[in-house]
């Protein structure tokens, strides 16, 4: 492609409403622009990478042995009724009405859809197992869209779904697509991990989350330098710790204390003389709108996804004042589990603590010498803390580690959630009528090309891997009105192009400057520089985006050795 020609509007200044690197690099590199909020349109070069992505999802879930089907956008509600999330889904659903006064939605995902092609086309377990997967345009109305392609409001996905007729086969077709996930990020040329990771709003048993390892990725992630075990924060871990014999002869008697307007734990510890460790703080939750009290160590703070999942309920959110006050008889800051009107949990770090500190459910007054086996009823003991760097790996009790990362991948274990509810049901071997197990297995295609930004970039720009690159080569002719740097140029440029690399010609009556600047902004991984003093020597210069190192060759052997760079570099990501 002539560089005259490209639909390429780059920019010198960084955008004021763009926030991380990746929005801020695509915007000055021409690749998309803004059209509303969370909205953007894709421009030639960044569509090019998106498609690269694209390719190579398609050849991997070929390879795999899912199918590729193409769903609706507009999903009508009974289906999103069938499996009740069209209330339970929120305002992110963007509903709208046709001209017959029936409610649709844009689908933000497409469970319902394909279980419902699915329920009406197989009957017998002699058509499963079965994965369909579809590229397209999903609608999420996010209420804060931000970091441009990273989180906005419509944006590309890869969702496949698999059918199975038991768990077996179920994991047969997660370990696939867990195969599939990991060979697609090697070949876009990331580095990265797959995490466990909690089900969320789509449902389900397990799942894996693909992290791209970034220094500015927005989620939190912890892996074990001694084992395999990796887990998103909201899904880290916590060991359960041995039961040491209680000695009840050490409880101290309970006392309460007078503790005028001291509420926070900073306040407590500081009023009492004790340490956070010893303190515990009484949270109350609505949990499907019935009160629970949560208990934690005053030094941690608590998971709300943990939560949530060790009480089996659709829906969690702090108690507001008027709730606390009926079942504590005591504004916020005071409450405490002893005598509480509703049910207790305790995070493990309770288990063996021992005349620990408490609210005294009244106001301006807490409790010291306090013991659960004794004093507090507590329904479980959980899981309900977030990971911290002292912790342990709960799987092998190596060291942890924490880092930075940007999700751009998700499967799912979904089992029976969706086919439950929609009645998708098979026969088998036996006559009997069973429900299909499912899976969910989701790429999010431009937000894994922001990642890469993410992951790759520098003070200049862009520093594409080969695999997604918009391009392979860039060919600079320093002064194009020289015949002979132009001449030389448009040989290597055809000959390239005959090889099947693919090449931008910088054919612009530019200085030099500005054509190296833009080229280190786009971030195309080599670039041919041909300048009148190598060329009077039969040399051109070959630089590497990445190292920047920087090679004269003679120009005879520029092809041969593109070719060779540029395949080599596209095997090697294959693995």
């Amino acid at each position: 492609m002539r560089y005259s020609e490209m639909f390429l509007p780059t920019v010198k200044e960084t955008p004021s409403d763009a926030e991380v690197v990746s929005h801020k690099l695509m915007l000055r590199a021409g690749m998309l622009r803004k059209l509303a909020g969370g909205i953007y349109s894709y421009l030639p070069l960044g569509y090019r990478a998106i498609r690269k992505v694209e390719n190579i999802v398609r050849e991997e879930m070929n390879r795999a042995g899912a199918q590729e089907v193409f769903l609706p956008a507009v999903q009508p509600s009974e289906l999103w009724k069938e499996s009740g999330r069209w209330n339970m889904y929120g305002k992110e659903l963007l509903r709208l009405r046709d001209r017959h006064n029936r409610d649709y939605c844009i689908g933000p995902t497409h469970e319902e859809v394909i279980t419902a092609l699915v329920r009406d086309e197989i009957q017998t377990y002699r058509q499963l197992p079965r994965n369909l997967y579809q590229i397209q345009t999903k609608f999420r109305d996010e209420i804060r869209p931000r970091f441009g392609i990273m989180r906005s409001r419509e944006f590309g996905m890869k969702d496949a779904y698999s059918f199975d007729v038991d768990e077996t086969g179920a994991e047969v077709s997660y370990r696939k697509m867990f195969d599939a996930y990991n060979k697609i990020f090697r070949r876009c040329g990331f580095n990265f991990r797959a995490v466990e990771a909690d089900s969320g709003s789509i449902g389900g048993s397990y799942s894996h989350e693909f992290m791209v390892i970034a220094a500015t990725g927005e989620d939190a992630m912890v892996f074990c330098s001694a084992c395999k075990y990796a887990a998103n924060l909201e899904k880290a871990e916590i060991a359960r710790p041995e039961k040491v014999a209680v000695d009840e002869s050490e409880f101290a008697t309970l006392e309460e204390v007078y503790t005028p307007d001291v509420r926070t734990i900073e306040e407590v510890c500081e009023f009492l003389d004790v340490s956070p460790q010893e303190v515990i703080k009484t949270l109350i939750f609505l949990c499907d709108d019935k009160p629970v009290a949560a208990l934690i160590r005053g030094d941690e703070e608590i998971n709300e996804i943990k939560l949530k999942n060790c009480l089996g309920c659709d829906s969690i959110e702090l108690a507001t004042e008027d709730i606390i006050s009926e079942v504590t008889q005591s504004p916020r800051g005071f409450a405490g589990p002893i005598g509480i009107k509703c049910d207790v949990v305790a995070d493990y770090s309770l288990i063996n603590m021992k005349n620990f500190v408490v609210g005294g459910n009244k106001e301006n007054y807490h409790i010291k010498g306090c013991n659960t086996g004794r004093d507090v009823k507590i329904r479980d003991f959980a899981d309900l803390r977030i990971m911290k760097e002292t912790d342990t790996c709960p799987r092998c009790g190596g060291e942890i580690n924490f880092a930075r990362g940007i999700e751009v991948g998700h499967v799912f274990k979904l089992g029976t959630k969706y086919s439950k509810a929609m009645n998708a049901t098979f026969l088998d071997k036996d006559g009997a009528e069973k429900h299909m197990i499912m899976g969910c297995y989701g790429i999010g295609i431009g937000r894994t090309v922001a990642a890469c930004i993410e992951q790759n970039n520098d003070k200049d720009g862009i520093v594409w891997p080969m695999p997604i690159a918009p391009y392979h080569v860039i060919i600079t002719p320093v002064n194009i009105n020289d015949e002979g740097l132009s001449k030389t140029a448009e040989d290597i440029y055809r000959k390239l192009e005959e090889k099947g690399i693919e090449v931008i010609l910088d054919d612009r009556d530019e200085r030099a400057g500005v054509k190296f600047k833009d080229a280190d902004l786009i971030g195309i991984p080599l670039r041919i520089t041909i300048g009148a003093r190598s060329l009077a020597e039969g040399k051109v210069e070959i630089k590497s985006r990445k190292s920047g190192e920087i090679e004269a060759v003679p120009v005879e052997k520029v092809e041969d050795l593109i070719c060779q760079r540029v395949r080599e570099e596209l095997k090697r990501h294959r693995g």
